[in-house]
């Protein structure tokens, strides 16, 4: 189109007595034209045809397209416009006409606009997009480029007249058009106005469907959407196959399919009568497509495969692929179309779309509707598979640094649960814990990293690793919370976490705790059945710094039970938590047959409370440990303290010995007093005041520990035949069950396990 675009709203007529086309059909529901339309507001694409005055007295017809852009600014609009004799050939395909500026339209932003433009041209590419807008911004005047190639997204109206009391000459048009026969000359008019009606309905179904679709970023149900969205209104049956790595959310190759590309058929939806496709083509079901079929012409191609009668020769070459199995009568005399679901020029899958042998074949509006659909439903399907991806991805990240815990440790019972959120951002940063410290104590510990997604779930990662080689070392409660502060600033400013961290001691018959911001514990005492919050100093998230950290001392009982859970299970946006924090008191003091239905009571009850926080709603992740405290009695310990000195070595096997015959253990009595020899030989050789301490402990295991004053933690090497000395460990390590080294804030402890022998 010559020359500058006019402002709009005074090219256009006042009214319809004004226009030189009589009476408009109405366009998704806007007025005449351009004008009419920004009058009012637009909120979605239109199209139309105008007169517009031209340089001098001149007029000339245009056929504009408007798209409403999302931004900044007092009005946003895109108005593409064409001279009205420009955009048709001789073959009556479309051009392609390039953005122009209504003058009144405020839009400074040009980036944005290259960058969306090949959204609105798909055939548009970014580079010629970036060149066109800038050419518009700086020149200031519209420009038009044909392809012949390519259509325009939204078919304008193009203002032919309607005429009254034609229903006959109507139906008689409407036949011949779906004879596929010429239109006689006098019902051209009746022709196009049911060509208008058509476009229009193809439009608001299209609108309708983009609606329907990508509601959600989960994969199956957006499939679902998909496949219910064109049936039965554009056919009568819709089969969807997608690529295999893109039902498993994975990445792959995103060169062109072919023969060896498995095809997944993951929905059909039909008005058949109900099982009449389920038994021949099973949803589930893999499957490659040889060449010769139009489904593998239409992946392969990336454009839609029209078959508008399957004949019978066409349904004997497309059943043959199915093994034992003759879909023939299902597909024969229907009409075809394949339609490819592609997104970002890759083709994720694609559709077969059957009507029934009674109603209209597919045609080449249809083609043109079903390219539109498939490239709307092919977006909404790819931003799903990249969401399911990177979820998998940080999924199988935090699944993997989650512990696996053991059902039994040391004087303890334990079980755990950890839900993932179930709305967008699912994958967080809770984590629990528990850590086999030495004297036959149990470390627990519960943490909530805060924020969500890969990020989150590598600091959980990190951080737990952290507290981990932090208790191996038996560092007390507050002084472990002290370095992990530390370790989150240096780790980085958005380091934030809380953490709760329990110390159970089951001889001493008493829990250790200190908390960094986290919501308090919950202990369940077995004597009454009664449950409390213990109040602990809350102290601040690791990662604040400068905070001091506050350790208490609790008392507990054997079948005490203590509840740490982070706040996804008793927190709801709106909602106070102490609510919450009284359902777990409630709920934990529950009585249940196992220590899982303990935890599965808690879930079910908070889920019942608060239902935002149930299956299905829950948008922050949850970690549960539950601890029932069994504790030691004192007759299954004994201690000795030995004096530095290398006679006193006998005196410990001596000792050992008896006490082994005492408890009933006389066969481990062997082999415990050679590793206690060697242990006790290094250690009063390596002490320098105190005596040494040894302890034997009764429990699960039979648990033996050696403490002296030296900090130098022994290491087990390979001792040659020449050597005097070297072998102790290497003994230790061989007859012992379990062993290992801590340090002690006196020295160091170095201890083993033997396992018992089963009681009769």
């Amino acid at each position: 189109m010559a020359g500058d675009l006019l402002p709009v709203g005074g090219a256009l007529p006042e009214d319809e007595e004004d226009s030189p086309y009589g009476e408009y059909a109405a366009h998704d529901g806007l007025g005449p034209g351009l004008g009419a339309s920004l009058g009012g507001g637009l909120s979605y694409p239109a199209a139309g045809r105008a007169r517009l005055a031209a340089a001098g007295d001149g007029r000339v017809d245009v056929l504009w397209w408007a798209y409403p852009l999302v931004g900044p600014g007092r009005e946003r609009l895109l108005v593409l416009a064409a001279d009205a004799d420009g955009p048709h050939t001789a073959g009556g395909t479309s051009a392609r006409v390039a953005p122009g500026f209504a003058l009144h339209t405020d839009f400074p932003g040009a980036e944005d606009l290259a960058r969306r433009l090949p959204e609105i041209l798909p055939s548009m590419s970014v580079g010629d997009s970036a060149r066109i807008v800038g050419q518009i911004l700086e020149l200031g005047y519209p420009i038009l480029e044909f392809s012949q190639n390519d259509r325009v997204p939204v078919t304008p109206d193009w203002g032919v007249p309607r005429r009254a009391g034609r229903r006959e000459r109507r139906e008689r048009a409407a036949r011949a058009l779906a004879a596929g026969e010429p239109v006689p000359e006098d019902l051209r008019d009746e022709s196009e106005d049911l060509e208008y009606a058509a476009v229009r309905e193809r439009l608001e179904f299209l609108n309708e469907v983009s609606g329907r679709i990508g509601t959600s970023l989960d994969l199956a149900r957006t499939i679902v959407e998909v496949s219910k969205a064109v049936v039965p209104r554009f056919t009568d049956v819709a089969g969807t196959y997608l690529r295999e790595q893109v039902v498993a959310g994975e990445g792959f190759d995103e060169g062109v399919p072919d023969t060896t590309t498995m095809w997944h058929r993951v929905a059909l939806e039909h008005t058949d009568e109900p099982g009449r496709w389920d038994d021949v083509v099973p949803v589930g079901e893999a499957m490659p497509f040889p060449a010769h079929t139009p489904f593998f012409q239409c992946m392969t191609t990336g454009e839609p495969v029209l078959v508008p009668r399957i004949s019978e020769e066409a349904g004997h070459a497309i059943a043959s692929q199915f093994d034992k199995r003759d879909i023939r009568p299902l597909i024969t005399g229907r009409s075809m179309l394949v339609v490819p679901l592609k997104a970002r020029h890759v083709v994720l899958g694609f559709m077969i779309l059957l009507r029934h042998p009674e109603r209209q074949v597919f045609n080449d509006m249809d083609r043109v509707t079903g390219a539109e659909l498939a490239a709307r439903a092919g977006l909404v399907l790819d931003n799903a598979r990249m969401y399911t991806h990177q979820e998998n991805v940080a999924e199988t990240l935090q699944d993997s640094m989650l512990p696996r815990i053991p059902p039994r440790m040391a004087g303890c019972d334990i079980a755990t649960r950890y839900l993932p959120g179930t709305l967008l951002g699912r994958v967080g940063g809770d984590w629990f814990d528990a850590v086999k410290l030495p004297g036959a104590r149990t470390a627990f510990v519960v943490g909530d990293v805060m924020g969500h997604g890969l990020n989150s779930a590598a600091m959980m990662g990190q951080l737990r690793t952290a507290v981990r080689t932090m208790a191996a070392l038996d560092l007390p409660p507050a002084q472990l919370l002290r370095n992990l502060d530390d370790l989150a600033q240096r780790l980085g400013d958005t380091y934030l976490a809380t953490c709760l961290y329990a110390v159970f001691d089951p001889i001493a018959g008493e829990l250790h705790l200190a908390n960094a911001g986290h919501i308090p514990p919950v202990l369940v005492r077995a004597e009454d059945g009664r449950s409390e919050l213990l109040d602990l100093p809350t102290g601040a998230p690791v990662g604040v710094g400068g905070v001091p950290f506050e350790a208490v001392r609790v008392p507990v009982r054997p079948g005490d039970r203590l509840v740490m859970c982070t706040d996804g299970l008793v927190e709801v946006r709106g909602e106070d938590i102490g609510a919450g924090l009284a359902a777990l008191c409630e709920s934990a003091a529950h009585p249940a047959a196992s220590m899982d239905d303990a935890c599965d009571t808690i879930i079910r009850a908070l889920a019942a409370t608060f239902p935002e926080a149930g299956p299905g709603g829950r948008k922050d992740d949850v970690a549960l440990l539950m601890a029932r405290l069994g504790g030691i009695a004192p007759d299954d310990v004994a201690e000795w303290r030995i004096a530095p000195g290398p006679s006193e070595v006998g005196r410990a096997r001596a000792v050992v010995r008896e006490q082994l015959h005492d408890w009933g253990l006389p066969k481990l009595a062997d082999g415990a007093e050679l590793m206690v020899s060697e242990l006790v030989t290094n250690a009063v050789r390596h002490a320098h005041a105190r005596p040494v301490a040894l302890r034997l402990v009764r429990g699960d295991t039979l648990l033996c520990e050696v403490e002296d004053d030296d900090h130098e933690l022994p290491t087990l090497i390979d001792a040659r035949p020449t050597d005097e000395s070297g072998r102790g460990l290497r003994v230790v390590s061989t007859l012992a069950r379990q062993w290992g080294a801590n340090r002690t804030a006196a020295g160091k402890s170095v201890w083993f396990e033997l396992t018992l022998p089963r009681r009769r």
